[in-house]
């Protein structure tokens, strides 16, 4: 089995690129727009922001998930990448375009807000008496939670809310953001990061809405692979008369990566051996 999926023709590419680049340009300037409007202070309209953040997130998932996957999120692309679901190339094109978006809507932002004490553009500072490994570990738990949910309903073909995935993912930026926006403005999302910060020229403390989320998605994407994704118990393999039937090329692959066991043949009842 290859150790990535094949690479996706150019075009497939682009139409899927340009789907994550609409899908965060819409995330940063909805949901850091919301943080402007609800004034400069930290922690101002954490409800507000919170269900900005949220809505936007379910609705662009929902509106453009069978495009590119709905990831917006650097985070969250580089969860699909590590369990194999996404192609390099791929995964690099939506890196690009995730933290381009994330720059235009910051822009967009700095000339409709023009004000010195907005300058900022809603870049993520660590809240009063929240010291550096805090920020980290809060920045990297409620990142899990994100990429666990979106694994759960996104990625796995068995969850009940695969059709209304978008619903489930924007429920959890919304809870995410109301309790970790006052500590760390509750980012998850290196790129949503990554514009204001770029525009405003204010980088404190950066690394930790990168490191945070990065890592917290990657430990929440490998546990439910390895938990729920993969076969409890290898494929059988084996010629006709041993009573399993040997799988196709690649079928095996399939099972395993799904957890699926292939259906008996025509005229053999299930669990019966011939």
């Amino acid at each position: 089995m290859a150790l990535f999926p094949p690479l996706p023709p150019f075009a497939d590419v682009l139409r899927r690129s340009v789907a994550e680049l609409v899908g965060t340009f819409a995330i940063v300037f909805v949901g850091c727009g919301a943080i402007l409007s609800a004034g400069p202070e930290a922690g101002a309209g954490t409800l507000e922001v919170a269900l900005a953040f949220g809505l936007v997130v379910g609705v662009m998932v929902s509106a453009l998930s069978h495009i590119s996957g709905g990831h917006f999120n650097p985070a969250v692309t580089l969860a699909f990448l590590i369990t194999r679901r996404l192609s390099v190339v791929l995964a690099v094109a939506y890196w690009l375009v995730q933290f381009a978006g994330a720059a235009l809507a910051a822009l967009l932002l700095r000339w409709i807000y023009p004000d010195a004490q907005e300058a900022t553009l809603g870049t993520p500072v660590l809240g009063a008496d929240i010291e550096l490994g805090a920020g980290l570990v809060v920045e990297a738990i409620l990142t899990f939670f994100l990429v666990w949910v979106v694994f759960a309903t996104l990625a796995d073909p068995r969850g009940s809310y695969t059709a209304i995935a978008g619903l489930a993912v924007g429920f959890t930026v919304a809870f995410d953001t109301l309790v970790g926006g006052p500590l760390t403005g509750a980012v998850m999302n290196p790129a949503r990061a990554f514009g204001p910060e770029l525009v405003s020229n204010v980088w404190g403390d950066f690394w930790i809405w990168y490191v945070g989320p990065l890592a917290g998605g990657a430990i929440a994407a490998l546990l439910y692979d390895e938990l729920y994704l993969r076969s409890a118990r290898p494929v059988p393999v084996g010629p006709p008369e041993t009573g399993v039937e040997e799988p196709g090329a690649g079928m095996a692959a399939t099972e395993v990566r799904m957890g699926v066991e292939s259906p008996p043949p025509p005229g053999r009842e299930p669990g019966k051996l011939t």
